[in-house]
């Protein structure tokens, strides 16, 4: 198994929570960073630019990308133009619709040939794939975001899919496929394997990194350990 140092794809944190994103740029195996509204809800984040502004101010040489809110896309390119101008490392996310399903896609094609950097979320099927490259395509550099997480929440292999989203990809070389949404530290070796460019992955999962590598029997005795404690501390009888 490859050590983290070892991996071509490169790894975004994925997170709202400054402190713990501070204490990730530390690490240089930390590439770049994403968030989302969601996750800056959860943050109690509450003023979205001065946030931004104050991540900006101490990340200010990897990628990071904010995502407009908007579900009006003349909204929608306002904000994104906004968001732009915070900074040269700043892409912004579009999300790959509205909530009445209508494509971004001209959006995203008007704002990419502007030279803004985008980050096109929450796309899943290979259709939305073909649909975002062919519109960021000779672009501005560009992320696109498939949700292989949320796929495998549907009974779906996101590998063979993934696979194919980097051969579509080929079409747009300023253009580079994030794996997101990712559920467990085994996604970040599968996405290297098939040579996806980028792997964003939340805090939590993150701290596992300590684990990569270690003896499975060791794991098993611990294991052990852990359930052999509980019960004893539980005090449980028979």
């Amino acid at each position: 198994m490859k050590s983290v140092d070892q991996l071509s794809v490169k790894i975004f944190a994925d997170g709202a929570d400054l402190p713990g994103m501070l204490a990730l740029y530390r690490q240089p195996y930390i590439k770049g960073f994403t968030t989302n509204p969601t996750l800056m809800r959860k943050a109690g984040i509450a003023d979205y630019r001065g946030f931004a502004r104050e991540v900006l101010g101490a990340v200010a040489d990897r990628p990071i990308s904010f995502e407009v809110f908007s579900d009006e896309f003349g909204e929608m390119e306002r904000q994104a133009r906004e968001i732009a101008s915070w900074g040269e490392n700043v892409y912004v996310k579009i999300p790959v619709t509205n909530t009445r399903g209508e494509s971004a896609g001209p959006l995203v094609r008007r704002l990419s040939h502007d030279g803004v950097k985008l980050n096109v979320t929450a796309l899943l099927p290979l259709e939305q794939v073909r649909e975002i490259v062919d519109c960021v395509a000779g672009g501005a550099p560009a992320c696109i975001s498939v949700f292989a997480g949320r796929m495998a929440d549907t009974g779906v292999d996101p590998v063979p899919v993934m696979a194919e989203a980097v051969r579509v990809l080929g079409a747009a070389p300023n253009a580079e496929l994030i794996w997101a949404s990712p559920r467990e530290l085994l996604n970040i070796f599968q996405a290297d394997a098939i040579g996806c460019h980028i792997i964003t992955v939340t805090h939590d999962i993150l701290k596992k990194l300590s684990l990569v590598g270690r003896d499975l029997h060791d794991y098993s005795l611990d294991t052990v350990k852990m359930f052999h404690t509980d019960a004893a501390q539980a005090g449980f009888t028979l």
